[in-house]
């Protein structure tokens, strides 16, 4: 028979072993490096506890406890939300809110309380604006808005990437959840544009391209305000110079821009520029939620052009991309 062979065995853990006892599995390592393991997670909490404190002036609980959520008995709402992925999910994004992006905002007293659909331009490659949107409105407005943003259904289709958006409260963009969404006093954010504005190559940088009418039927059929928001500095985080709309048929993606800096050592993070995000007044409409286009298409284009307004507002103001 041949002699079976020893495991080599780390120098630190061989250490961390009582002296004299043979090793028979990792199963004694793991216990000895378990309560390590928690004092360090332990110590990251407190750490992500005291950050969300400092920059909400109270606890991340006690300012959840202040947003209306209708949790079922396993802690999560109906459609997955998580309030303990919201609070790391709201961590990393507060982050990049105050020390990445130093976002800028006004108009944030124009939120409403109860059911509010949020309806802004689109850009940047990738949805760092909803993020951040989203990430104004949990910690600058009073009481507290936790908004939930419509994705694309082919979302769904990526692993992990479809339950973290519904963890931390992002649903499925159809007509149906949105319903139910504001029926229950929520707020959402929604993005007229789609796919076609996150996507935008730089030479046509803040023209809103065409709005869906979607949203406006809603709106009118729910009877809730509109809330124009207005965001820039989404627009230079990633810069594509085109779009390869073939491959993206082929891979069944909605676009896949070309962006240079994606080759350039340390491009692969968003360039650090400053966002504004403007929250315009309310913005209310009445009418048949079953009219004709053209109907819808008018009160639509009021929407469209008082965001296309507070752009070239916020462009006029800033005196460059980066500060």
């Amino acid at each position: 028979m041949t002699p079976r062979r020893a495991a080599h065995i780390p120098e630190e853990v061989s250490e961390s072993l009582p002296p004299g006892r043979p090793l028979e599995t990792l199963e004694d390592v793991a216990k000895g490096l378990a309560p390590r393991v928690r004092e360090t997670l332990d110590a990251a909490e407190e750490q992500i506890d005291g950050f969300l404190s400092s920059v909400m002036g109270e606890s991340f609980d006690a300012r959840m406890a202040r947003v209306d959520l209708h949790l079922g008995a396993g802690g999560v709402d109906a459609f997955g939300l998580d309030p303990k992925w919201a609070k790391y999910g709201f961590f990393a994004a507060a982050v990049l809110y105050r020390h990445y992006f130093r976002c800028e905002v006004t108009g944030i007293e124009n939120a409403p309380r109860g059911r509010v659909l949020f309806i802004g331009n689109h850009s940047g490659q990738v949805p760092i604006d909803a993020a951040m949107i989203g990430t104004a409105l949990f910690l600058e407005a009073d009481p507290p808005r936790l908004i939930r943003s419509m994705v694309e259904k082919w979302t769904q289709t990526l692993p992990f990437v479809s339950t973290f958006f519904s963890r931390v409260g992002q649903v499925v963009g159809v007509p149906e959840n949105a319903r139910r969404l504001l029926e229950s006093e929520q707020a959402l954010m929604v993005f007229p544009e789609g796919a076609a504005g996150i996507s935008k190559t730089y030479d046509r940088a803040y023209q809103l391209t065409d709005f869906g009418l979607g949203f406006m039927r809603l709106a009118i059929e729910t009877k809730t305000p509109i809330v124009p928001v207005a965001v820039v500095g989404a627009e230079e985080q990633y810069i594509s110079i085109g779009n390869l709309s073939g491959l993206a048929k082929i891979v069944g993606i909605p676009a896949l821009p070309l962006i240079p800096q994606l080759f350039v050592p340390g491009g692969q993070l968003p360039l650090p520029t400053k966002y504004r995000i403007a929250f315009g007044a309310p913005m209310f409409f009445d009418g048949d939620p079953d009219d004709d286009d053209a109907i819808l298409e008018e009160k639509v284009w009021s929407v469209k052009t008082t965001i296309q307004q507070m752009l070239h507002e916020g462009l006029a103001k800033r005196k460059g991309i980066f500060f």
